[in-house]
């Protein structure tokens, strides 16, 4: 055999040496070899190496890769395709062929590594781990060459056995390492005695490790301190509870907490949250809940059921008793706000006692018995009715006194003279005492001294007018609630007391209200049963209101009847006048003074009584019961006082009563006539256009009146306006009611109409009686003799004329 063997041997080596006869190109064995696979006579795969000088077999492919893979145990895929010589694509794809198949094979980032491999790996990290104590991954990572997660795939299989060592945050550790560590945490935990974030701790650890070792110390993770601690909290080492896995509350701490809130709870039967805070215990209404099931929590303090039944009983005992009590001075101090509201709903006395209306809660702790409620509201009742009759006397003394009520019947005249003082001529052989006349009193005392001598006949045509007095009343009622729009009555008009004078009253009958406690809570207690109280009183203010107002209905139907009458007279009268006016609109000085004459004898009366009856009627309506509401036949108000009783009337009839003063003010007659009517209307009262069969009626009264008081008239300086507006009527058909002033232009304005002879005397009597006068208003002091007779001359100078200015006028109207 083994001489057969050397024979081919020898035949082999003589057949390498041997010369080819024939030598191919390398185009002709490629071309060759193509047509072999064509003949299907190579039938497996060839592929080129890298030169594309020689072809290589698949399965020599997989041959020389894997043994090189055998010998170097880690091999790159790009350093196969250099070594063997064949393109990168066949490497790849024969290595995942590779890898496959065998299962202690990995293709890891283009490297092809085997077990073994790791297996020494683990070793050499193992080696040096003894030696330094601790290694990191990112260490191992970057020395293999490899990424940190198959650094830990390959080292945590390996723990125990290869590797002798704790991984841990990325850190490997020697057992004896891991041991002092855990010395460290076991020792820290135990001393600790209240919570505490164990983050700090592990700072401090870490810290200290830093300071021992000095430069070379290990950086340690704060989880590999918590993975120690949560190992010997298992174990039971250390004694605790461990909230979201930081916060570290020690046993010997909780221990404390529940004594300390057992003890407080069981001395004071309540305990604030805020208390539970401070000993650091989370979530402290769930902590009370669990340890005192029988408790009560609230918002704010945790009560024991003990304290409602102490409030219970003291509710129950002043409701039963007529009394009152404030629920803070029973409860806890610490109890306020909504947890009093829940306590009291707890407590069945008080439940039973606001649903039979025996007690009632004000201010929203203090419980009050219905009994106690009552007295007080019937002793505040007692003295608002003494305050609101004092009210209503004094309101209306005090417009009786701003009006100024006069008995006297002339005063009116008198205070209405345009100026100079009225004189009665002395009769004969009469004295008067002697003295010096001043300077003043000459100036002015000519034709203004015609005005206090002036009493025009009033009117009698009452039998006349048609009387409308009897709807009076009904249409100021209905139209005046027309303008409410609402039924109810603005208290600030009924002169009901204020809250602040209840408040007065509470406290002067019930002092024990102000003295509760602190100054403000007194006060606002006081306010809330001021405010409780007030609708009742003001119910019961209304009841006797409405009841004064019905016994005042007849007084105010009666009051607006007279002022209907007067306001029917004297608007009609205004209205005829003012007809005369339009005669001495060309001339302007005396036609303002016509205007003004007749706005401040005329209107001003009417307008004083109209503003006094509607304040009265308003106090009537109010409930406010007058006694002399019959004194009332001369009323006369200054300036000022027509403003204020304007400014005291409802709203409706204030801007209006307002605009009729300032018009009475005015110059125009017109402009008074047309807010005069406005205000009438207003009021509900009514008022009579003057149409032309009534003018002519009451200008032929009129002329009928003057005819009478000519005839019989013995006072020589009065005649002369008289017979002045007697022949304005005789001549224009019009009432002339002017002063003394303007008498002057109104004899003027008759020349034309009056025969020469006529219009000369009327003149003539005229400026006598001017000078008589003068005279009587310059001796206003001690005078001689000779200014006397001088008087008595002028005097019956106008006596003996008198019959021919009558006959001037009586003539012609006969």
């Amino acid at each position: 055999m083994d001489a057969e063997l050397l024979e081919l041997q020898r035949q082999f080596e003589s057949a390498q040496q041997a010369k080819s006869s024939v030598r191919l190109s390398e185009r002709n064995v490629v071309e060759l070899v193509q047509k072999l696979q064509e003949l299907g006579i190579i039938d497996f795969v060839l592929l080129h190496t890298v030169s594309g000088k020689e072809y290589i077999t698949s399965d020599q492919l997989r041959l020389e890769m894997e043994m090189e893979i055998k010998k170097l145990g880690r091999v790159s895929v790009i350093d196969l395709s250099d070594v063997i010589g064949v393109d990168l694509y066949h490497i790849e794809t024969l290595a995942q062929k590779i890898v496959k198949d065998d299962p202690h094979l990995m293709l890891v980032n283009g490297e092809i590594i085997s077990l073994s491999y790791w297996d020494s790996v683990a070793e050499e990290i193992n080696e040096k781990l003894q030696e330094s104590s601790q290694i990191s991954l990112a260490e191992i990572a970057a020395h293999f060459q490899i990424g940190s997660e198959l650094a830990v795939s390959v080292i945590e299989p390996r723990l125990g056995t290869l590797i002798k060592g704790r991984l841990e945050g990325g850190q490997l550790y020697t057992p004896a390492y891991v041991s002092r560590i855990t010395a460290m945490v076991r020792g820290a935990s135990r001393g600790i005695t209240i919570p505490t974030n164990l983050s700090t701790v592990w700072s401090s650890l870490q810290q200290l490790l830093q300071d021992t070792d000095g430069a070379s110390g290990v950086s340690m993770d704060g989880t590999f301190f918590q993975s120690l601690f949560n190992g010997l909290l298992k174990e039971g080492v250390i004694l605790g509870s461990l909230r979201a896995g930081v916060q570290w509350t020690p046993s010997v701490f909780a221990h404390a907490q529940r004594e300390s809130v057992d003890s407080f709870f069981s001395q004071n039967s309540y305990i604030g949250y805020e208390v539970l805070h401070k000993l650091a215990i989370p979530q402290p209404r769930q902590y009370l809940q669990s340890r005192y099931p029988e408790g009560i929590p609230l918002d704010v303090v945790f009560v024991h059921q003990s304290v409602v039944e102490m409030l219970d009983a003291a509710i129950e005992d002043a409701v039963e008793h007529g009394n009152w009590i404030d629920v803070l001075s029973v409860l806890p101090p610490y109890v306020s706000g909504q947890d009093v509201l829940k306590i009291m709903s707890l407590c069945s006395s008080l439940q039973r006692a606001t649903k039979s209306s025996q007690a009632i809660i004000l201010g929203e702790s203090c419980v009050f018995s219905s009994i106690f409620v009552k007295d007080l509201f019937e002793r505040v009742e007692k003295e608002m009715d003494e305050f609101c009759q004092g009210l209503g006397s004094n309101l209306y003394s005090a417009s009786s006194m701003k009006v100024g009520v006069s008995s006297d019947p002339n005063n009116e005249s008198k205070e209405r003279d345009d100026g100079g003082s009225k004189y009665n001529v002395p009769e004969k052989g009469g004295k008067k005492k002697k003295g010096k006349s001043t300077a003043s009193g000459k100036t002015g005392a000519t034709e203004d001294n015609l005005d206090s001598q002036e009493n025009l006949p009033g009117k009698s045509k009452k039998n006349q007018r048609k009387n409308r007095d009897t709807g009076s009343l009904d249409a100021f009622d209905m139209k005046s609630v027309a303008k409410k729009g609402s039924s109810k009555l603005k208290e600030d008009s009924l002169n009901v007391p204020s809250e602040d004078w209840i408040m007065q009253k509470i406290l002067l009958l019930a002092p024990d209200l102000g003295e509760s406690g602190d100054p403000e809570d007194s006060l606002a207690l006081v306010k809330h049963m001021s405010s409780h109280l007030r609708p009742m009183l003001v119910n019961s203010w209304m009841k006797r209101r409405d009841t004064v107002i019905l016994e005042n209905s007849e007084k105010r139907r009666k009051l607006l009847d007279d002022l209907q009458k007067q306001l029917d007279e004297v608007f009609l009268d205004l209205q005829l006048y003012e007809k005369a006016l339009e005669l001495f609109e060309d001339d302007p000085s005396v036609s303002v003074i016509l205007h003004k004459h007749l706005l401040k004898t005329m209107a001003a009366p009417i307008v004083d009584k109209l503003l006094y009856t509607l304040e009265k009627e308003n106090n009537l309506k109010t409930g406010i019961n007058i006694e002399d509401c019959d004194n009332m036949e001369s009323v006369s108000l200054t300036s000022a006082d027509r403003v204020s009783l304007a400014k005291g009337l409802p709203a409706s009839f204030a801007v209006k009563a307002q605009t009729v003063v300032e018009a009475l003010e005015g110059k125009r007659l017109d402009t008074f006539i047309t807010t005069l009517r406005d205000l009438v209307e207003e009021s509900g009262l009514l008022v009579k256009k003057l149409d032309k069969k009534l003018e002519r009626t009451l200008l032929h009264s009129y002329r009928k009146d003057l005819t009478s008081q000519v005839s019989v008239e013995t006072d020589p300086v009065q005649l002369l306006s008289k017979v002045v507006a007697l022949l304005y009527m005789q001549v224009y058909n019009k009432a002339l009611h002017a002063p003394g002033r303007a008498i002057s232009a109104a004899i003027s304005r008759l020349k034309e109409k009056l025969p020469d002879s006529a219009y000369k005397d009327l003149m003539e009597y005229h400026s006598i009686t001017v000078t008589l006068l003068a005279l009587q208003s310059a001796a206003t002091g001690d005078e001689d003799d000779c200014s006397y007779d001088r008087i008595l001359t002028k005097q019956e100078l106008l006596e003996s004329k008198m019959p021919e200015l009558k006959a001037l006028v009586l003539g012609t109207t006969n």
